[in-house]
């Protein structure tokens, strides 16, 4: 059966029903979906420093160019989960509950995955390295955190959180599939269509132009002696080793 989309609302605060303007939440969402979040992905993946050595020293300010891809990152991205949420309440307040379309199910999907990327970055450890709190730019024994070690705790956080990244990009865009299949925006179809090959092709002009800066050198530089690139190099050893 057809899901009816509801023209009128109402408000708990309110005795009169309210017109619905589903337009404003779907611009809202797009924007914050696929704007927002891949303007970020793409920032944090082709916009970190050059590695050197020994990588970026502590006390850097936040919005510097060395630290300015991660402090927007975590600004924008948690201010943008945070009107998604406020999105999707006041949809289905004024809507009368979840639907139970297909739009629905990708739309809370979306918002679920995408809210566990906020709270998985709770997880990620500690940073080590120069940047430490402890650390001693002179004394590397000082230099130990989940990050500059990648311990286990570290190693899964990232596996996580760029693999969820994706699922949440896939999710947003069946959202807005199955929106616009209930509620036809030619405005926003046309977007979806243009920022889908504008990040594309930006993706690959990037990569071709060797702007993907590995994380862990960027942060942490390429020294043979820091903890990962070491693991790194050994195991790219014994691959050698076992080939035939």
């Amino acid at each position: 059966m057809e899901y009816e989309i509801p023209k009128e609302g109402y408000l708990p605060f309110l005795s009169e029903p309210i017109t619905i303007h589903w337009g404003n939440h779907a611009i809202l969402m797009f924007v914050l979906w696929f704007i927002l979040v891949p303007a970020m992905i793409l920032l944090l993946r082709f916009g970190k420093v050059r590695p050197t050595t020994y990588g970026m020293k502590g006390g850097i300010p936040k919005f510097s160019r060395p630290e300015f891809p991660w402090t927007m990152h975590k600004i924008v991205l948690y201010t943008m989960i945070i009107l998604a949420i406020g999105g999707v309440c006041f949809a289905m307040l004024l809507s009368g509950g979840f639907s139970g379309t297909m739009h629905s199910y990708f739309g809370l999907a979306t918002l679920i995955l995408g809210l566990l990327q906020g709270v998985s970055a709770w997880f990620r450890g500690t940073h080590g390295g120069q940047r430490g709190s402890e650390a001693d730019q002179e004394d590397r024994s000082s230099w130990g955190g989940d990050h500059f070690d990648m311990t286990p705790r570290r190693w899964w956080f990232e596996a996580y959180h760029k693999t969820a990244g994706y699922f949440v990009l896939f999710c947003a865009g069946g959202a807005v599939a199955t929106g616009l299949a209930q509620y036809w925006m030619p405005g926003i179809a046309i977007a979806f269509v243009v920022v889908v090959l504008f990040g594309l092709i930006c993706a690959i002009v990037l990569q071709g132009s060797g702007r993907n800066h590995d994380t862990y050198t960027s942060v942490y530089g390429y020294h043979p002696e820091h903890p990962f690139n070491k693991r790194r190099f050994q195991s790219m050893i014994r691959s050698r080793r076992d080939e035939p």
